[in-house]
Parts: C-alpha cells; sequence; structure tokens
C-alpha cells in the first residue's frame, strides 16, 4: 500500500466528530480517507475546493441520506490538515463554518512559524 499523503487532525476537532458519529459514517470517512492518501488524483466527489478560498478544501461524505463535510488545508504536497467537521442541513454551507475553518488554518500556518 503506497501512501501519497499523510492526514493530520489539527486541534482533535475532527477527531471529535468523528468518534460521535454513527459507525457508518465512520466507515464512510475511512474509505474517503483512503482515497485522499493513495489516489493521486481525488475524485470531486470526495474532495473540493471551497470557492473564494485561497486553500481551504471540504472533504465529503455521505450516509444514507446525510450529507458531512470536514474542512482542511494542504501543508505542501503530501500533508493535509482537518479542521471543523459539522453535518450539512442546507444546499449552502453554512458561512460561520467557513469562517471557523479559515481562522483554525491561520492558527495552524502561524503556529508553524
Amino acid at each position: 500500500m503506497n501512501e501519497l499523503r499523510e492526514i493530520i487532525f489539527y486541534k482533535k476537532l475532527f477527531l471529535e466528530f468523528y468518534l460521535k458519529s454513527n459507525p457508518g459514517v465512520q466507515k464512510k470517512y475511512d474509505h474517503v480517507f483512503i482515497i485522499l492518501k493513495q489516489a493521486e488524483k481525488i475524485p470531486i466527489k470526495f474532495f473540493k475546493k471551497i470557492s473564494g478560498s485561497k486553500k481551504l478544501f471540504e472533504i465529503r461524505v455521505e450516509y444514507q441520506s446525510n450529507i458531512f463535510r470536514t474542512f482542511c488545508c494542504f501543508d505542501g504536497l503530501n500533508l493535509v490538515i482537518l479542521f471543523n467537521s459539522f453535518q450539512k442541513k442546507t444546499q449552502k454551507t453554512p458561512k460561520n463554518q467557513i469562517t471557523k475553518a479559515e481562522k483554525l488554518l491561520k492558527e495552524y500556518f502561524d503556529e508553524k512559524k
């Protein structure tokens, strides 16, 4: 198994979300993480750039009729940093979730300096 990318949970926000989730949701995330780690080109179904943001992406998971999103970014080419997660209940991604993710992204890179 050749891994192209490593995934890191920033401030354990994703981990807390994951552990509270239904086992079916956890299994879907596990599947998407394998793709994220191993696929050279990640399908848009699972991973998409956030429009209007330079560095922010979302990991996309569907389970039954529920939609879940986890914001993340790249640190270099091979490191994916996970931020906040939420269950999506409307067509549009809530602005407060994007704002929170952008704040976490800034904190992450500020701490690295």
